[in-house]
């Protein structure tokens, strides 16, 4: 039997550098890549692949004695994930770009070029689970052992053909146990700290990338009391997000939460915390990987944004053909452009794109 080719995406991080490890450890055929994903002003590279990470991931697959090689995919990015987080911002909702690139960079991009090259898997660091069930032969996702470290809530859009064909090595670890691996083999990133914000926003500064980004200038407008009355001014509504309680420049005497925009009036509407509850949601742009529709009123339990506590909720299908979740409790901030997906215990059912909540009645 011919040696299986394993195209692994190298991040320059630590856990993509054992999936690389582990890969090779099983026999695979391995080939190192690392997406160039975004450039900075001046030339500066701000993304979790930044220079010193592809030299790290570099050195890594040197180690190994595996071929490496730098995919340029800052087209692909800018199109697929940063127009589309500037066009939600403006349209109102909050994004989640790392699902984006998932969905359109390591999961499409990465791919295609991995059949372009006669691999037979793509494989990353992710902290999730794939098998296959013997009764209906599908493909299906579940959460990584660590729950610390669970990324299956990034990966809900995964078809069952991408399913098919990847590889995450590191789902039956911890994190603590990955490291080990790294520093027994002596990999050069094997005490390096995880990236934590999103890789072109490097700062935190959402509105100056949107104005850099989008060359707009997002005026200010008026802050509203759930009344209509005006509080104060705001410095443009694209640079807040629901539940937002930090950084208003609001002194009313009592805590206020963004509860509301308006964006073609460019109003930002805020009130008590108690004001951002719902208890029902719709969902678009759905992908379901337990099953290839949701079979009828079902109970789940669902999360609504990344690290969020599960919560029991009935899943339904709208004559529209959006997803209706109806929680057994009210939500705190659920809020459109975020992910919400569906779970059985461990197993991921599927999920979508929060499009509006729904008043309870």
């Amino acid at each position: 039997m011919a040696q299986q080719r394993a195209l692994i995406a190298m991040s320059g991080g630590v856990d993509s550098s054992v999936a690389a490890y582990l890969m090779q450890a099983q026999g695979y055929d391995c080939q190192g890549v690392t997406m160039r994903l975004y450039y900075g002003s001046h030339g500066r590279f701000h993304t979790c692949c930044a220079q010193e990470d592809i030299e790290d991931a570099m050195e890594v697959a040197f180690q190994l004695g595996i071929p490496y090689e730098v995919l340029d995919c800052t087209v692909d990015f800018r199109t697929q994930v940063m127009d589309k987080f500037c066009r939600v911002y403006e349209a109102g909702g909050t994004p989640n770009p790392c699902i984006d690139c998932n969905r359109y960079l390591k999961f499409d991009r990465l791919f295609q070029t991995a059949r372009e090259w006669g691999m037979d898997y793509v494989v990353t660091g992710h902290y999730a689970r794939i098998w296959r069930d013997p009764q209906s032969g599908r493909y299906l996702l579940g959460k990584g052992l660590d729950p610390s470290k669970d990324q299956s809530y990034v990966l809900y859009t995964m078809t069952q053909e991408q399913l098919a064909h990847v590889r995450f090595p590191l789902g039956d670890l911890e994190k603590s146990r990955v490291r080990e691996i790294a520093a027994a083999q002596g990999l050069v990133n094997a005490k390096k700290h995880d990236s934590q914000d999103i890789c072109f926003i490097p700062d935190g500064d959402y509105g100056a990338f949107l104005e850099q980004h989008t060359g707009k200038r997002y005026p200010p407008g008026d802050f509203l009391s759930q009344d209509g009355q005006v509080l104060g001014q705001h410095r443009g509504a694209v640079r807040y997000t629901l539940g937002q309680r930090k950084g208003l420049g609001l002194a009313l005497g009592t805590p206020c939460y963004v509860c509301g925009k308006h964006m073609a009036a460019n109003t930002v509407t805020v009130g008590p915390e108690v004001s951002l509850y719902r208890r029902s949601l719709l969902a678009e742009d759905l992908n379901w990987i337990a099953f290839d529709a949701l079979p009828g009123p079902l109970r789940v339990k669902a999360m609504t944004r990344y690290r969020q506590p599960e919560q029991w909720a009935t899943a339904s299908m709208t004559p529209e053909g959006l997803l209706r979740l109806d929680f057994d409790r009210p939500q705190r901030a659920m809020t459109p452009g975020q992910a919400v997906v569906l779970y059985d215990g461990g197993l991921v059912l599927g999920g979508g794109t929060i499009c509006r909540t729904l008043d309870e009645s």
